[in-house]
């Protein structure tokens, strides 16, 4: 009996690679990203708020080590590659009250 393949969409690895990048601290607003499939691995490419004042080479490394990591698990494809595009966030401004 032959056993069959399992295809990952990049689509699906789009949506769980900006999900992952979400679930790290220092990371604000909405994360863009791009992936492409080839076989077993994909290559990634990140577009990263990093909320003020987080330290950004930081926060950066502490998502691709989390990327790489997440990405396996939930997909089974290996991560050959993680490009990240740092954007900087505003500080959210205090919210105004009304008398």
């Amino acid at each position: 009996m032959e056993r069959g393949v399992t295809t990952v969409a990049p689509r699906a690895v789009r949506r769980i690679a900006a999900h992952a990048a979400r679930e790290v601290d220092g990371v604000g607003g909405e994360v863009g990203a791009e992936a492409t499939v080839d076989g077993a691995s994909t290559t990634l490419d990140i577009r990263l708020p990093v909320a003020y004042p987080a330290p950004i080479a930081a926060t950066v490394e502490r998502v691709r080590a989390h990327l790489l990591g997440r990405t396996t698990e939930l997909t089974g494809l290996s991560a050959r590659r993680v490009d990240i595009t740092v954007a900087l966030s505003r500080p959210e401004q205090p919210k105004r009250r009304v008398r």
